[in-house]
């Protein structure tokens, strides 16, 4: 009897023993598949402040006492490059400057909501078609690049590009984007902004360009850094005198700027 009752005790614990190893087993994996679940939710998280982070600054930078930097600026300060950026008020920009980069780098911008519709459906049949695309870039769009987003071409940063030139057009009067533009365009290594432009290239301040200048400084702008505004070649000088034409002619295309 004592034997059988101890070989039944013996019977009895294993099962129970074997019992809290599963439940140990099973708990620790539910633990590590929720540590996972909540690691997820923290890098989704991330991921949508960081997302929607630029459109919160398209509504802090509304005001003209504002003077944000750029994403090129902020990578010089992280490399400790330094750079050189003086910002100035729209209206202490020559209107030369001002019209020549409308002509060089987006005429319809008085009329577009931030995208030219037109120019971006022949990009994307020409893509479709396999044929070499042209630049459909506006100035919204290059400034919400310059702003928030990164150089290079890829269609991550398009798509996140599009829409955030669409909501910046939205909240800025046209005064205040091309402020901003001309204040944070690159014009050669470590030279940002219409007045550092002004005075690297020329020794002027932005509000003294002349047509000239103010040509070859908008033509510049697609390539700042092979482009050299102040030293310019056979073909920059070209297309300087293209673009001072056009400028000339550019009345009605600015009224949105002028008025």
């Amino acid at each position: 009897m004592d034997y059988q009752a101890g070989v039944s005790g013996v019977v009895d614990i294993v099962p129970e023993t074997r019992e809290e190893e599963e439940d140990v087993s099973s708990s620790r994996s539910r633990g590590w598949v929720n540590g996972l679940r909540r690691r997820w939710r923290q890098l989704l998280m991330i991921a949508v402040a960081i997302i929607l982070l630029p459109y919160v600054l398209i509504l802090l930078y509304m005001p003209s006492f504002v003077h944000p930097i750029s994403t090129l600026m902020l990578r010089d300060l992280v490399f400790l490059r330094g750079y050189d950026r003086q910002w100035v008020s729209f209206d202490e920009i020559s209107p030369n400057l001002v019209q020549s980069v409308m002509m060089s780098e987006d005429g319809q911008f008085c009329i577009h909501d931030g995208i030219d519709w037109v120019q971006m459906r022949g990009v994307v049949t020409d893509a479709l078609e396999g044929e070499s695309t042209r630049g459909a870039s506006t100035i919204p769009m290059q400034t919400a690049k310059n702003l928030f987003l990164w150089n290079g071409r890829s269609f991550i940063r398009k798509g996140m590009e599009l829409p955030l030139a669409l909501a910046a057009d939205f909240f800025w009067s046209k005064r205040r984007m091309m402020e901003l533009y001309l204040n944070v365009a690159e014009w050669g290594p470590g030279i940002y902004g219409a007045e550092a432009a002004a005075q690297h290239h020329f020794g002027v301040s932005a509000a003294k360009l002349s047509r000239r200048q103010a040509a070859l400084l908008a033509v510049s702008l697609p390539n700042p850094i092979d482009r050299n505004a102040g030293k310019p070649g056979r073909g920059l000088r070209r297309l300087a005198s293209l673009i001072e034409r056009r400028a000339g002619r550019s009345g009605e295309y600015i009224k949105c700027l002028y008025e």
